[in-house]
């Protein structure tokens, strides 16, 4: 009789469980239908159907395209190349941050997000200028690297060292060092001791940063263009071009459906990795972890990625100041109060505020849509329905930008979605790169937590909401930290939706960037410099103030 009830009692939980992370599930599908799903469908139907017919034909004639076999080729192996090196330059990176405690070590955690938040068209440039004719390798050593894949390859780098750092190292910090240290004890040589124990518990975070990696390599678009010249083309690139360039919708649509269909067999083989390797974890206070580097081992892998970050990051962020100062007295920055009445219809130096604004909305949304769904993917047991929705999550990373921003202008036109107007428009398609941050960020700290405490809290009456608020949330707090200043960062940084929508009299900082890159002339030239420098400032800032607040909350780290 108890064993029944027992049974009972366990089966009125699980039905409770599920009904609950459907429940969580609801806000968060809902958000991605209506502004994900919805615009991309209306813009693959407007280039696939026609006459009242769909037009599938279409899928063969560009496929057998040789021009566009080569795109497709070139897009996968740099996106792999990509990905590879990012890792390989970054993991040491991660290791610092996450182990070492040392003078500045915030600001360098701050230093090295910021080139994720600059606009790639700014990231293009600034390497273009390193790497290009008459740029800093040529004028030093007669090198140039532009136009070749090796430049791509180095902005990437640049591009998505901190995805690495923060969302690998973010975990590594919480990870007990004693369990290396014991099997160290037993006999096992440092490296045996780290591919056993520290690379196992890691393996989930690296699988996210990979999977990020690749996505955002896989879509590149401003680097590659501005980089690749006309050898070079990605999906992304090939899409702008056969959509704004030569007007064909037809074959734009069958690229967006090829890259969509690519995107989601990379995220079901991500998911399927992770859900045969994840475990629950020991996690400790990342300040009880860190300690000062000891022997001359450990001051040189300090040194060496020190350097690092200098030569790879700081550099071409030296190269935008120093543009932005050419001009005597600060012209260029002078220059950016003034509207023209030709690219802005305010003064450049507005899209600041708006950029602000229009960020701090969209971390919002952000964090409530990936919230919700995190706690909805909390459980590993789950189902084929709740693994699809995981995948979802990821696929506006991996979409073309543009195709979304045409879509919003195609299918947001329309009682009751008429959005067009709307100043919340642009915080919406910031949003949808905002959520799979913070569901990446989140997910393998929730999922590191003991099941068991969860089931303890549920056997003693607890709800679902308290269960949360009680056993998850003092242990995920600063994982949502780092979860709002990821969204934040991307926010100020979207660039390949944004452009479509912006309006021109509230343009965000990367728009008014490419804007006056666009226009010829060095008055130009310089304001989108001194723009790009003042965007590096406020992220660097941001990024400051979220590192001192995490420093304020001891209870656990991402």
């Amino acid at each position: 009789m108890d064993l029944a009830r027992s049974e009972v009692g366990g089966g009125r939980r699980r039905r409770s469980g599920n009904a609950a992370r459907l429940g969580l599930m609801a806000l968060p599908v809902a958000f991605f239908a209506v502004f994900f799903a919805y615009p991309v469908v209306a813009i693959v139907r407007r280039g696939l159907r026609a006459d009242g017919a769909w037009h599938f034909g279409r899928f063969a004639d560009v496929l057998a395209d040789p021009g566009i076999r080569h795109v497709l080729w070139f897009t996968t192996w740099q996106a792999l190349a990509s990905t590879a090196l990012t890792l390989l330059i970054a993991l040491p990176g991660a290791y610092v941050l996450a182990r070492f405690a040392f003078p500045g070590r915030q600001v360098l955690r701050a230093v090295v997000t910021v080139p994720f938040v600059l606009p790639t068209v700014v990231v293009g440039t600034a390497f273009l200028a390193l790497v290009g004719h008459g740029g800093l390798l040529d004028e030093l050593w007669g090198v140039r690297l532009d136009t070749t894949v090796w430049a791509i390859l180095l902005a990437h780098i640049f591009f998505n060292y901190a995805v690495v750092v923060r969302t690998v190292g973010g975990l590594w910090a919480q990870l007990d060092p004693r369990q290396e240290e014991a099997a160290r004890m037993l006999g096992a040589s440092p490296l045996t001791a780290w591919r056993k124990v520290t690379l196992p518990a890691l393996a989930p975070a690296l699988a996210a940063a990979a999977l990020m990696v690749f996505l955002f390599t896989f879509t590149s678009f401003g680097i590659v263009q501005i980089l690749g010249g006309p050898a070079f083309s990605t999906l992304e690139v090939e899409i702008y071009r056969q959509t704004s360039e030569i007007f064909d919708l037809s074959t734009a649509a069958v690229l967006t459906v090829v890259q969509f269909l690519a995107v989601g067999a990379v995220l079901a083989v991500h998911a399927w990795t992770v859900r045969h390797r994840e475990t629950s974890l020991k996690l400790v206070d990342s300040s009880l972890t860190a300690r000062r580097p000891r022997g001359a081992g450990q001051w040189a892998l300090l040194a060496g990625v020190l350097a690092t970050v200098a030569l790879l990051l700081l550099l071409p962020l030296a190269v935008l100041v120093q543009r932005s100062l050419t001009a005597p007295g600060f012209g260029y920055y002078r220059a950016l109060s003034d509207a023209d009445g030709g690219t802005f219809l305010v003064a450049p130096i507005d899209a600041v505020g708006t950029s602000l604004s229009y960020a701090a909305a969209a971390t919002a949304i952000a964090v409530v849509i990936g919230s919700l769904a995190a706690a909805a993917l909390t459980r590993r047991d789950s189902g084929r329905l709740v693994r699809g929705f995981d995948a979802l999550l990821m696929l506006p990373l991996g979409v073309s930008a543009v195709t979304v921003g045409f879509g919003f202008l195609i299918a947001l036109d329309e009682p009751p979605l008429d959005l067009r107007q709307s100043w919340i428009l642009v915080p919406l398609a910031q949003a949808l790169v905002g959520v799979p941050f913070v569901v990446r960020t989140m997910l393998p700290v929730l999922r590191a937590v003991d099941v068991r405490l969860r089931e303890a809290a549920a056997v003693l009456g607890a709800s679902p909401w308290r269960v949360w608020r009680e056993v998850d949330l003092p242990m995920v707090r600063r994982a949502l930290l780092v979860a709002a200043g990821f969204a934040f960062a991307v926010s100020l940084g979207e660039f390949g939706a944004t452009v479509f929508i912006a309006r021109p009299d509230n343009p965000t900082l990367p728009v008014a960037v490419a804007r006056l890159l666009s226009r010829p002339g060095d008055l130009n030239y310089g304001q989108a410099m001194a723009l790009s420098t003042i965007l590096m400032v406020v992220c660097a800032v941001a990024l400051l103030l979220l590192e001192r607040l995490r420093g304020t909350d001891r209870s656990g780290e991402f």
